[in-house]
């Protein structure tokens, strides 16, 4: 490997640590669950790492079979960086991880990206509303492309284009999407102003809508283990 330092335990919370511990790894893998990404995108949406440590954690996260490349065939020639399918399995973990921290008692100055933002939305989604939501809805953010798919028992967002003409689309810029999601504005301000679009059959596109429009950040859970004070008689 490249000089990590292992835990040296045998544990599989230490030896997930191992592959993904070092700072920047998670969220490198976060930024790759919507879909592959080449190394300059990748760059963009880490604001403060450098490119020489994004070279090593990609290095890194490759050599562990989390990360693998692939290079397109001319005439692109563009690398791409993607998770493998086992890299793929932290996302449960990483969304579980996400809802635990938004109930953190501070929160870092700077705008959420957009793949922050649509994990967000994937975490905070409510699955007994999975029938009353479900649908294909293609996500047009700043030029990009991003298909959410909605059924019965799974919520899927990709940095793709829809595999069918979907039910519902939504053209708008990230500033907009953030403000709409935070309740800063309305959908309705969002169109008036031109910043926002929605396409489709208007009862499919209430469901996207409301698809957005779940809780980016859970509220705190209060407090409920507390310590029992020990009887002197019980000592």
């Amino acid at each position: 490997m490249s000089g990590m330092r292992s835990y040296g335990d045998p544990c599989g919370v230490a030896r997930a640590l191992d592959v993904i511990g070092e700072r920047w790894s998670l969220l490198v893998v976060r930024d790759l669950l919507l879909g592959p990404k080449r190394f300059n995108e990748l760059h963009a949406g880490l604001p403060g790492i450098s490119p020489n440590v994004l070279t090593q954690r990609l290095r890194d996260l490759t050599e562990h079979g989390v990360v693998q490349r692939r290079d397109l065939p001319p005439p692109t020639r563009v690398r791409l960086y993607e998770l493998t399918e086992w890299g793929r399995a932290l996302e449960p973990s990483l969304l579980h991880l996400g809802r635990w921290g938004g109930q953190a008692s501070t929160t870092p100055d700077g705008p959420l990206g957009i793949d922050s933002l649509l994990l967000s939305i994937k975490a905070g989604f409510d699955p007994t509303r999975a029938t009353e939501l479900g649908g294909v809805y293609e996500l047009h953010i700043d030029g990009d492309t991003y298909h959410a798919e909605v059924t019965a028992d799974s919520v899927q967002i990709s940095r793709a284009t829809a595999p069918q003409p979907p039910d519902a689309t939504v053209t708008t810029d990230l500033e907009t999407l953030r403000a709409v999601c935070r309740r800063q504005i309305t959908v309705a301000e969002a169109m008036d102003s031109g910043s926002l679009d929605l396409g489709g059959r208007e009862h499919a596109k209430r469901r996207l809508i409301d698809f957005l429009l779940v809780p980016l950040t859970p509220p705190p859970q209060p407090a409920v283990m507390r310590c029992q004070q020990q009887d002197p008689s019980d000592r």
